[in-house]
């Protein structure tokens, strides 16, 4: 066991189905799912042009009218999560307790259009034509820096970049950094902007669903109709809080964070290991390292991304761990809802599993209606069900190797 007791006490959370703690957990709780037509580009160049895109964002009502001219999308998108969060979590940020406050925030493509737009402007007109207040956008950590300078942090600030597990590899990072007692609360999570860019990549590749000549468009995680990834964007933040400081300033507990485990498995490009090593070592290790057994898992939020070979792969790995209990379990996949995410599907994941406990309620797999043979448990088919959850086990993995998981709590005294 550890010693501090790590508990969280706010989320802020931007996603294609739903703005801010209350409203994510409402279309959680209604299967309402946020991807439509693209309109940030023009799709009609590629066989889909569906995505999780949160199509009416505005940043002022987070963030004020001013000092936006040159901060990117991913930017507006992580910022405003985070006002989102403080406001949750009612934590007042003075020079006193400044220090010991920290961000720690996971993504991979967050920068990529800003990148992408800043370099086409440098070879097309020459590096003395680009406007150099544009350039922290291409820093992938610029959008965690830009948290720390809106909301006046000043303990440490990091961006981790592990590919589909980069936010539970940040919350293990902060988690880490209360435990060390290196500061008293960290705001951390990720973020994911959708764009061209990212969108012509995984259609390239042949990820997403309808991008294979002949195939339609199905996002339907564990459905046998399943042939690919809906993708979507969002930003998340949760404040994880020293047990000891969320009780002394009377903070509302949502849930207690009870472990991590990560295991890197690396078995080809872009392709998973069939055998799903890397993510059944995972899981032990969260269950371990929680000081839980799996008996006493109540609910798992599943990583399933609508992929043929991820899915069954999850199915194999949770009925290894958990044997005869894999079947009573219920597991749910909420990128049936917000699309696959990338880096920040691990907000949407954990806030589903911290719903499931502060609310009672288990989220759906929605689009659920062909039962596939490798995927045969209980999924929480279309309609969210009532139940009283004390533990949540979160899922993370993608296809370069990185497992990662996470188990959550009912705050106990």
């Amino acid at each position: 066991m550890n010693d501090k007791r790590v508990v969280i006490t706010g989320l802020g959370i931007l996603a294609s189905n739903g703005k801010g703690r209350e409203e994510f957990w409402q279309a959680l709780e209604e299967g309402r799912v946020g991807y439509r037509p693209v309109t940030l580009f023009d799709a009609s160049e590629f066989r889909v042009n569906q995505a999780g895109e949160i199509s009416d964002f505005d940043p002022v009502p987070y963030m004020g009218p001013k000092k936006l001219r040159l901060l990117d999308r991913s930017t507006k998108l992580l910022v405003s999560s985070a006002k989102l969060a403080l406001k949750d979590c009612g934590l007042i940020i003075t020079e006193e307790n400044t220090d010991d406050i920290g961000v720690s925030v996971g993504s991979t493509m967050g920068s990529v259009r800003s990148i992408a737009e800043f370099d086409e402007v440098t070879l097309r007109e020459g590096p003395r034509y680009t406007n150099p207040g544009l350039f922290p956008n291409t820093v992938i950590n610029s959008p965690a820096s830009q948290v720390s300078i809106w909301c006046n942090i000043k303990g440490f600030n990091s961006t981790i970049s592990s590919g589909f597990t980069s936010t539970i590899d940040a919350m293990n990072y902060a988690y880490d950094f209360i435990q060390y007692e290196r500061v008293k609360v960290v705001f951390t999570g990720g973020f994911e902007e959708l764009c061209w860019h990212t969108f012509f990549g995984f259609h390239t590749l042949q990820f997403l669903s309808g991008s294979k000549e002949g195939q339609g468009f199905f996002n339907c995680p564990f459905d046998q109709r399943r042939n690919g990834i809906t993708f979507g964007e969002g930003a998340g933040l949760f404040c994880f809080e020293e047990l000891e400081h969320a009780q002394k300033r009377g903070a509302l507990i949502l849930a207690e964070v009870l472990g991590f485990g990560y295991s890197f498995d690396p078995f080809r490009i872009n392709k998973y290991n069939p055998l799903g090593t890397g993510l059944k070592e995972s899981i032990r290790n969260a269950l371990e390292n929680s000081d839980v057994e799996a008996k006493d898992i109540d609910y798992i939020a599943a990583n399933a991304n609508s992929t043929v070979a991820a899915d069954k792969i999850e199915t194999a790995a949770i009925k290894e761990v958990f044997g005869k209990q894999a079947y009573q379990v219920p597991v749910s996949a909420v990128k049936s809802m917000t699309g696959e995410g990338y880096s920040v599907s691990g907000v949407f994941e954990v806030a589903a599993a911290l719903a499931a406990i502060d609310k009672s309620f288990i989220p759906p797999t929605v689009n659920y209606h062909e039962a596939d043979p490798d995927c045969d448990l209980d999924y929480v088919p279309n309609k969210s069900v009532k139940a009283d959850v004390d533990k949540s086990l979160v899922i993370t993995f993608g296809p370069n190797g990185s497992n990662s998981c996470m188990v959550l709590g009912k705050f106990r005294e």
